[in-house]
């Protein structure tokens, strides 16, 4: 590809020489799991974040079952979760038996819409889980009320933010606890899968630890049947070193986003992105909308550029969710956009002439559709 959707080789290459030496003292030591890195990482994120505790998991989706867990959640319970985000929020309700109530988004900035939250609540609802999507927070001054007026927790996804702040401070420390994914291409990305819970209370840290390590605190005591979900040392060090650059390298995305406005700007067809007044985008994704997307999509794969679709098909659409009885039609705000969205290169090192190489050919796309659209219809022949 000419320009890349991601470009993972850079991040690594930057912290290299910090990394490796570690790693080799962790390979001649064979400590892997647990230990000081990791006690290191915990503290040093929570730090970051503003809570008072981090609990490091195996992955994002065990981050968000885990805090459903550690707040009541059990089996029959319902929890409130947009339909316009990844399945693994919705897979983390259903692995512990809970019951996930899908709602709408906005129109303007694909976030959980509070009213539609508000209207989902029933006697049988135990959370809601805002997912603060794209890179920018959810509308969390909205949401609380509900969830206190119901007496919901409030379990953050904030698998796409780190580092993203609103009014009311910084996503991830905004609910009782919330649910963070490193994967490699988050905006803070391990080398591998990695997760962690991030909390002001201190019963849900404890439960989190205890039941990511098989129900035990102390080895073969088991207070409950758990999982092994842990975060091991090799990626805490990835994590520790790319954490110090965090700040700094949501700054670029922050500048690339700017830039891929103004290039945009003027560009008929294309929809740029807009942030929440109050709230500082880390632009974990950067996504326009354009009609014949699929069309789109493919002129931009041929002419080099990567992009991609988050997310394709609402979760009420998807297969793995038709036995919810939800229809076609019932969540119209998220489903028109599926078909019109388009997420365009996004990552610390995009150089400003590969975005004018992005903005180029997406011109050309949108521009060749509106000319074939506006070609009179020859009456000896129709116009494909």
């Amino acid at each position: 590809m000419r320009v890349p959707f991601l470009d993972l080789v850079a991040q690594q290459a930057e912290i290299a020489d910090e990394v490796l030496p570690t790693w080799q003292a962790q390979f001649i030591s064979a400590a892997f799991v647990g230990g000081a890195e990791v006690a290191a990482f915990e503290r040093e994120y929570a730090a970051y974040i503003g809570t008072k505790h981090c609990v490091g998991v195996a992955n994002g989706t065990d981050a968000v079952e885990l805090a459903l867990r550690a707040v009541g959640v059990r089996p029959g319970d319902e929890v409130i979760i947009p339909v316009n985000t990844f399945i693994a929020t919705a897979e983390a309700a259903t692995r512990l038996g809970a019951i996930p109530v899908f709602v709408d988004v906005d129109e303007q900035y694909l976030l959980i819409d509070p009213a539609a939250v508000a209207a989902a609540v029933t006697t049988r609802t135990r959370a809601i889980v805002p997912v603060h999507l794209y890179g920018q927070t959810a509308p969390m001054e909205a949401l609380i009320p509900i969830a206190n007026r119901h007496g919901l927790a409030m379990v953050e996804d904030a698998a796409q933010s780190q580092g993203a702040t609103s009014t009311l401070g910084r996503a991830g420390s905004l609910g009782r606890v919330a649910a963070t994914s490193f994967y490699p291409g988050k905006n803070l990305g391990a080398a591998g899968d990695a997760g962690a819970v991030l909390t002001d209370d201190p019963a849900v840290a404890e439960f989190v630890r205890n039941f990511g390590a098989h129900g035990s605190s102390v080895k073969y005591v088991h207070d409950r049947a758990g999982v092994n979900s842990r975060l091991d040392a090799v990626q805490a060090t990835v994590l520790r070193a790319k954490l110090r650059r965090l700040d700094r390298w949501n700054t670029a995305r922050r500048a690339a986003a700017v830039r891929y406005a103004d290039l945009l700007a003027d560009v008929p067809g294309v929809r740029v992105p807009a942030t929440r007044p109050g709230n500082e985008d880390v632009w974990h994704l950067y996504v326009v909308q354009v009609s014949e997307r699929d069309r789109v999509l493919a002129d931009l794969g041929a002419a080099g550029i990567g992009a991609a679709i988050h997310y394709p098909t609402p979760l009420h659409l998807t297969a793995a969710y038709a036995g919810l009885g939800y229809r076609d039609g019932q969540f119209p705000v998220a489903e028109a956009a599926a078909r019109r969205i388009l997420s365009l290169p996004m990552y610390p090192h995009l150089t400003a002439i590969q975005q004018s190489e992005v903005a180029d050919a997406l011109q050309g796309s949108v521009t060749s559709a509106t000319t074939v659209e506006s070609r009179p219809v020859l009456a000896d022949r129709a116009v494909s």
